[in-house]
């Protein structure tokens, strides 16, 4: 799932995606920027286009930290969804929810940019097929305002039970702990 993009400077850049839907959204965002460019226009991808910036007000470490609270925060259930259990997460509409019971938002759309500022950042992670496909861009938004697509919190000890995956394993060992710092990069 690799390709080719040549700079008008001879340079080659390699890019290589994960999948092969991926690759060839890459390859469509770019060709895209290439014509609005080439015909004096500014390229904005879709979902940017319908975005909100988050006003610098906001911090998510702070807001983390409140939705973690035993006591008013969200609550991290034993969810169960395609025969198999997901321990210690909560649905995206709960979040969505208790963002908007804490005043932290004014409406579900600016919700979904604020959930998807979380999980870009590592505050949040996706637990099932669902709510994955959505975080790897197969979505409108990464983040989903759904009751069946599941979250957690990267040192909640989620795991996963009636899933032969080796990844689910590898996840219920690896997230344990707190996150420090993690990083990520974004196709924009």
């Amino acid at each position: 799932f690799v390709f080719k993009l040549t700079a008008a400077k001879q340079q080659d850049h390699f890019f290589q995606a994960a999948y092969l839907e991926e690759r060839d959204a890459w390859v469509r965002d770019i060709k895209k920027a290439i014509h609005c460019i080439d015909g004096g226009q500014r390229f904005a991808r879709k979902s940017t286009r319908k975005s909100i910036r988050l006003p610098e007000t906001i911090n998510l470490s702070a807001l983390y930290l409140s939705m973690k609270d035993p006591e008013k925060g969200i609550k991290e259930l034993k969810l169960e969804k395609d025969k198999k259990v997901f321990n210690h997460c909560f649905t995206g509409t709960s979040v969505i929810d208790w963002l908007v019971s804490s005043n932290s938002i004014r409406n579900r759309r600016e919700g979904l940019m604020l959930a998807s500022s979380l999980l870009s950042e590592g505050y949040l992670h996706p637990a099932g097929d669902t709510s994955k496909a959505a975080a790897e861009g197969l979505s409108d938004t990464p983040f989903l305002d759904l009751s069946d697509a599941y979250y957690y919190f990267p040192d909640s000890g989620f795991f996963c039970e009636g899933n032969s995956s080796d990844d689910d394993v590898v996840l219920k060992e690896e997230f344990r702990g707190i996150v420090v710092k993690q990083g990520c990069l974004l196709k924009q």
